[in-house]
């Protein structure tokens, strides 16, 4: 689907996560088990994916470093391509949702 507008595709993504287990849309933005995995910020969305996807989304241009007080945040980064909106909201939920290792036992 083509977005016109980052309120357009944010109301869409947000229904579509909803649909997924343990995630709830909230005013701060998507959480999944309570742990914020994406929000959106102006025309953009952020969203946290693990370190070397992060660096790879940066050095091919397609996302930007999250920046609070000037100084980039953990893996967090800035989409501003509409169409990727989902796919990276998705990869964010996988990422932060995962269980840790050994948390069984």
């Amino acid at each position: 689907m083509a977005y016109e507008t980052a309120g357009e595709a944010w109301r869409d993504l947000t229904a579509i996560m909803s649909d997924e287990e343990g995630v709830t849309s909230t005013d701060e933005g998507l959480l999944v088990h309570g742990t914020l995995f994406a929000f959106r910020q102006g025309d953009d969305l952020v969203v946290e994916v693990p370190k070397p996807r992060a660096s790879d989304l940066k050095k091919r241009g397609v996302a930007y470093s999250f920046k609070v007080d000037g100084r980039s945040s953990r893996d967090w980064v800035r989409v501003s391509d509409l169409q990727l909106w989902p796919e990276l909201a998705r990869e964010a939920h996988e990422f932060v949702g995962e269980p840790p290792v050994g948390g069984e036992s």
